[in-house]
């Protein structure tokens, strides 16, 4: 009997002891969002978050489902560049491009609608219900050349450069109103975040050169 009542006591502890392991996922879950602006179902798998504590914590409020297998802290600040890590997670070889790319460097006052991102002119296209999208195919070496590696809560997004943003914008009339090309080109110059030599070197190697040089011969002029 005490042998029957001692495994009885010993079940009864590991029960009391479920909602702990429970509790502890729940911060461990937490933490990793506090570190990270997105995590992905499979990234909180890793660290031992179970489907079951991410339901609950959504349940609870605590995280948000942002799509399909993306979750987000639900006191999370907003930032214009949210949307940027989020298509990032869903899309990690894609390089955020043209409008979106202008934007984020903040050589252009519009916010776009849609973040832009290019992928290979041969590359399987992502689909993504949210954020709004637009996407763009680049062939080489537009695509590959020019990408830079930032860090969005916690996110590596990859970039286009101030310069071959700016190059892209002109190269592409059809996607980028051409007014629009030339504020972002006088905003780099004004801020100084590139000089008219490396301007022009990127509109050289990007197919922009013939279009962009009157443009930036008369802002940089003195008369």
């Amino acid at each position: 009997m005490l042998h029957i009542f001692g495994q009885k006591r010993i079940v009864s502890e590991n029960m009391k002891q479920a909602p702990s392991t429970s509790a502890t996922q729940q911060e461990r879950l937490l933490a990793y969002l506090q570190k990270h602006e997105f995590a992905r179902a499979f990234e909180l798998r890793k660290i031992g978050v179970s489907a079951t504590a991410i339901s609950r914590a959504v349940d609870a409020g605590d995280v948000v489902r942002m799509g399909r297998g993306l979750y987000r802290a639900a006191d999370a600040e907003a930032d214009l560049n949210t949307n940027l890590a989020e298509v990032a997670k869903r899309a990690p070889k894609s390089v955020i491009c043209l409008v979106s790319a202008l934007a984020y460097h903040g050589l252009i006052d519009q916010l776009p609608r849609k973040v832009w991102f290019a992928i290979g002119a041969k590359d399987w296209e992502p689909t993504i219900a949210y954020p709004p999208v637009r996407v763009v195919r680049f062939r080489e070496p537009y695509f590959s050349d020019g990408v830079e590696a930032h860090q969005i809560g916690g996110t590596p997004v990859r970039i286009y450069s101030v310069s071959k943003s700016i190059a892209d914008a002109f190269r592409n009339p059809k996607l980028v109103d051409r007014s629009v090309a030339i504020e972002a080109l006088k905003a780099a110059l004004d801020q100084r975040k590139a000089t008219p030599a490396v301007l022009m070197q990127a509109a050289a190697d990007f197919g922009a050169a013939k279009i962009m040089r009157p443009y930036l011969e008369a802002l940089t002029s003195n008369g």
